[in-house]
């Protein structure tokens, strides 16, 4: 649900690629001044944030030997957050000590985002620039985020690869996203757009989403190494996300750069 970070030129960004849906730009750019709030249209991705950051933080430490001790588990270490909206994960993992740099395509997100963290006493290099331009720049990264971005650009494949290019060697590439399956159908449009209205109608299209397999393919050709997967459910009895061995909707992969 985060905005796509594939550039190409529109009225909300600066680009010059083509591996972009100008239309789910502006869908986004629309709604800058609304992330924030915990009770808005971005209510789920408040509430399926600490997981998300769980397998972050997780992977991260795994994969990268740190010690994951203390607050800042991450300090140091370099960390670029593709599509990163409002900053609902760069400023938390801000706080666990990383380096953070976002990257957007709505120009009204990117400024909303570094408001936001400007009175949270936070710094964070927010930009309007696209992942094809970063990765042209030479500029490199411990870890890459690219969370509820891919089921929102035309070409997915072409996007991690280039997605992949930012990473530096034996550094991590993380992506989440939702399963192309019938229960996703069910629940992630049918339930939480039309029925329960967790989100707008009209923000995922289903033939976007890719299984597990096809993304550690992508994952793969790019020069990647699936290193861990974990789904992340709802429980309708606690009101909470959390990880699971269940993928059928959505899930996370921790993929590191061979």
């Amino acid at each position: 649900m985060e905005t796509p970070e594939t550039a190409a030129a529109t009225p909300t960004g600066k680009s010059n690629a083509a591996n972009v849906d100008p239309a789910e730009v502006a869908r986004f750019a629309a709604l800058a001044q609304r992330w924030w709030d915990p009770d808005g249209e971005f209510r789920p991705l408040h509430q399926i944030g600490p997981a998300r950051l769980a397998f972050v933080r997780a992977a991260a430490i795994e994969a990268l030997h740190r010690t994951g001790r203390g607050l800042r588990p991450l300090e140091g270490l370099n960390l670029l957050d593709i599509g990163s909206g409002g900053g609902l994960v760069s400023e938390p993992l801000a706080r666990m000590g990383a380096n953070v740099t976002g990257i957007d395509l709505a120009t009204q997100t990117v400024e909303a985002a570094r408001a936001h963290a400007t009175a949270s006493g936070l710094a964070i290099d927010y930009r309007v620039q696209s992942i094809e331009d970063l990765a042209a720049s030479g500029q490199r990264f411990d870890v890459a985020l690219c969370l509820e971005v891919v089921e929102h650009v035309p070409d997915p494949a072409s996007f991690l690869a280039t997605a992949a290019q930012v990473v530096a060697p034996g550094g991590l590439l993380i992506a989440s996203t939702l399963s192309r399956t019938l229960k996703s159908y069910a629940l992630a449009i049918l339930g939480a757009e039309y029925l329960l209205r967790w989100v707008p109608a009209g923000t995922h299209q289903w033939d976007r989403f890719l299984t597990p397999e096809e993304l550690s393919g992508y994952l793969a050709a790019a020069g990647m190494t699936p290193v861990k997967t974990a789904g992340i459910v709802y429980s309708p009895r606690t009101g909470r996300w959390s990880l699971s061995d269940d993928t059928d909707v959505n899930y996370m992969i921790a993929a590191q750069k061979n």
